[in-house]
């Protein structure tokens, strides 16, 4: 077995470095290696297509860098590409190897946070187009009345460090404001995208004080630890150095500079460049 046998969590840019933050915490022993594909990043508004093969790409790099498990800590590639490359791509590639999404811990408690039975997705367009909230959540909690709002301009801001400014606050508040008309009594209001909890205290600020805002990076690192321990033939292949290796399609520079917001720690990452399959 090969010493370094890093868990894998791979987001189009940033964003995933929330959900890595949080898992970390829950299993600071495992060895983590994050892929950024910020060179073709944002996912949001790509076709399903372009996702499902962008993803597909990251996830034989993690293959080849000897990962037994990868995360999808990405909306828009969990609703766009993971149940093909589930269904389709392992069975080629490597049967013994797994790849799991966000969207699924996720819509397996949402219905566990609403009084009123109805909630609010805020997500990307790419997310909200796929209706893998509505879908999901709709398997566990068949009462629910799900509510999305696409939020287009969020992960710029983001990305580009004007979530902090009174341009932002426009957009937060526009996209807000368009939620909760379709629903008074949205109760619990999700943030399905790995970026927006940097924005968690401004989008608070534009809800109803009584309302219940999800993220999940916690609900994502919980899932993972409760997977390891029902999937030993996998857990037992994940090298346990606590080691942590940052890896980015475009400048490392600008990576570590962005990417130290989102983790909340130092970053030093590597580049590096997916092959077309």
């Amino acid at each position: 077995m090969p010493s370094s046998q890093p868990i894998g969590v791979f987001d189009s840019g940033y964003g995933g470095l929330t959900i890595l933050q949080q898992i970390v915490t829950r299993l600071p022993q495992y060895d983590f290696i994050y892929l950024g594909d910020n060179a073709r990043a944002p996912y949001g508004n790509r076709s399903f297509e372009t996702v499902y093969q962008y993803t597909l790409e990251a996830v034989k790099w993690f293959f080849k860098m000897e990962s037994p498990l990868v995360i999808l800590a990405c909306n828009t590639a969990s609703a766009k590409a993971l149940r093909t490359i589930q269904q389709n791509d392992l069975q080629k590639i490597d049967k013994e190897k797994r790849v799991l999404g966000v969207i699924r811990p996720t819509t397996e408690i949402i219905g566990n946070f609403t009084k009123t039975g109805k909630v609010g997705i805020l997500a990307t367009s790419g997310t909200v187009q796929s209706e893998s909230y509505p879908i999901e959540i709709k398997k566990f909690f068949p009462d629910i009345h799900v509510f999305q709002q696409a939020c287009p301009m969020w992960v710029p801001l983001i990305e580009n460090n004007e979530h902090n400014t009174a341009g932002a606050d426009y957009f937060i508040k526009k996209y807000i404001d368009e939620l909760l008309s379709k629903s008074k009594d949205i109760d619990t209001v999700l943030l399905a995208c790995t970026h927006y909890p940097l924005i968690k205290n401004k989008i608070q600020q534009y809800l109803p004080s009584t309302s219940t805002i999800v993220s999940q990076g916690e609900i994502v690192a919980e899932s993972l630890a409760e997977y390891l321990q029902r999937h030993p033939e996998i857990e037992k292949k994940c090298s346990k150095n606590g080691k942590r290796s940052f890896f980015t399609t475009d400048s490392t520079i600008d990576f570590d500079q962005h990417a130290s917001i989102f983790y909340n720690a130092k970053v030093e990452s590597k580049h590096v460049h997916l092959e077309q399959m």
